[in-house]
């Protein structure tokens, strides 16, 4: 939760295993983090969907404790 107690969809710090999509969904949905990571490698295996959707999830989500993303953060240094 963020300072105003809402949820935040974010990237996790504490038990990711690559960049902590899948523990930042699971923790947001309130769903098991191997749940959704299940779900992404099945998604691999139909058209490389999977691993897009994680790229784009890693990019667009900000990491924990982050005011922005990987790319809000190129945008307004660009911009």
């Amino acid at each position: 939760m963020n300072d105003t107690g809402s949820k935040r969809l974010e990237r996790k710090r504490q038990g990711r295993m690559v960049a902590g999509v899948c523990v930042g969904i699971g923790d947001y949905f309130g769903i098991d983090a191997n749940i959704v990571r299940l779900i992404f490698a099945i998604a691999c295996f139909f058209g490389f969907m999977g691993a897009l959707v994680y790229l784009v999830a890693w990019a667009v989500l900000p990491e924990e404790g982050e005011k922005e993303s990987i790319v809000e953060h190129l945008v307004n240094k660009n911009g």
